[in-house]
């Protein structure tokens, strides 16, 4: 196996044996490359000699919104010139239903060979919650589309290698679809509970208390949590690019375009909750020292694309705040480049200490990473807001705190 990525870091910590990623084991790395079984290089030409490819590459969107498919085009046409009659392709990007057909195709086609014919297409969905251990990608089950119906059974085939289940569908326009519902599924339901969440904090009850008694409930509802808003490399971007291909057909994804209003908007709201906790204590937001706990769009992991703490730390910078953060996962992160904050700073993670802690006039709790001792935040700092139900189980100090869906003293 050969893994081809442009990233000269990437490649060089593979090549150590070394991941970079943290569901995946250093030891399986090592152990791999060891054997001769995997190997990672910025040569496109190692792919000519492959009897499968996969196209595995980011698909963000720009700053209007409008799907970024810059990557999958790169990699299409990296493959073009390489490509070799009898191979199999597979994009597993996500991205909006037929670009696996009127954009990755199309490219690949340029070699004069023919998709269907000379070579096969499909698509299928990475389904991976990244810090999940129970479901696996082997254990949960692959989507899978191709553009012929060899094309789809020669892709099923590869992918039950792995052990999961096969799921064939009939094209890779609903294998695409089938990951968006997913994603925007969860989207509209968090986007739900957020807007809960600040109704019931007008109302004095706790939404947390609520979630809790709702979710006793065996059948006929799912339980959602909400929090500063959504982020990841899927969440938040998925229902745009569904947005965005729908106006061609001459249809409006109202439903799906007000769930990602509502959660772009939670950011500014957890500046009106940190405006509340600081005038507890008699300071403005202006000036005020705030110290964020957690950039990692979701606990315990490492990945900060799309964090919503992006913007809260944007919102803060333009309000006047002087802004620190910790993370143990995120050492530095990066923000501005944007309307909130044109300039491009690069931060880093500050140690979490009785001294900065007491240093901060508010300590917002973005992402509740457990190995983050949360009675001792609370303990030392002079307000918390707490975004995620981090401190539900701290007995003390529980008045200097503003909890998103309860409020203050919650």
């Amino acid at each position: 196996m050969v893994g081809v990525d442009l990233d000269p870091r990437k490649v060089s910590q593979l090549g150590a044996r070394v991941s970079y990623i943290p569901d995946v084991p250093t030891a399986d790395v090592a152990a791999a490359v060891e054997a001769g079984c995997f190997e990672a290089t910025a040569d496109y030409d190692r792919l000519r000699d492959r009897d499968v490819i996969f196209i595995c590459v980011p698909t963000p969107y720009d700053a209007m919104r409008a799907p970024d498919l810059s990557f999958i085009v790169s990699a299409a046409e990296g493959i073009c010139s390489r490509l070799q009659r009898g191979q199999l392709v597979v994009l597993q990007s996500t991205t909006y239903p037929g670009t696996t057909e009127e954009i990755v195709q199309p490219i690949l086609e340029k070699s004069g060979l023919k998709g269907g014919i000379d070579f096969d297409l499909a698509f299928s969905p990475e389904r991976i919650d990244p810090g999940r251990t129970d479901f696996t990608v082997v254990n949960t089950p692959k989507v899978v589309g191709g553009v012929t119906p060899q094309a789809t059974t020669r892709a099923a085939e590869l992918l039950s290698i792995m052990g999961a289940p096969i799921v064939q569908v009939s094209s890779p326009r609903s294998a695409e679809m089938t990951k968006l519902l997913e994603n925007i599924f969860r989207s509209v339901n968090i986007a739900l509970v957020n807007e809960l969440a600040r109704l019931c904090e007008r109302m004095g009850i706790d939404i947390w208390e609520v979630i809790n008694a709702a979710k006793t409930k065996p059948f006929g509802y799912m339980p959602f949590t909400p929090g500063p808003g959504v982020g990841g490399h899927c969440i938040g971007v998925d229902p745009y690019y569904l947005s965005w291909k729908a106006r061609e057909f001459d249809f409006y994804t109202r439903f799906i375009e007000l769930a990602a209003e509502v959660n772009q908007s939670m950011p500014f709201h957890v500046i009106d909750l940190t405006e509340i906790a600081l005038s507890a204590i008699g300071m403005p937001l202006r000036d005020a020292q705030v110290l964020v706990l957690g950039v990692a769009f979701k606990r315990d992991i490492d990945d900060a694309r799309n964090s919503p703490s992006e913007r809260i730390i944007e919102l803060l910078l333009n309000r006047g705040a002087k802004v620190t953060y910790h993370d143990p996962y995120v050492p530095r992160f990066q923000i501005g480049g944007d309307v909130f904050h044109r300039k491009v700073e690069s931060l880093v993670s500050q140690p979490l200490t009785e001294a900065s802690l007491k240093a901060a006039d508010c300590v917002v709790i973005a992402t509740g990473h457990r190995s983050i001792d949360y009675a001792y935040v609370v303990r030392h700092a002079r307000a918390v807001v707490d975004c995620c139900n981090a401190t539900a189980s701290v007995k003390e100090g529980r008045s200097k705190i503003v909890r998103l869906g309860s409020g203050i003293g919650g």
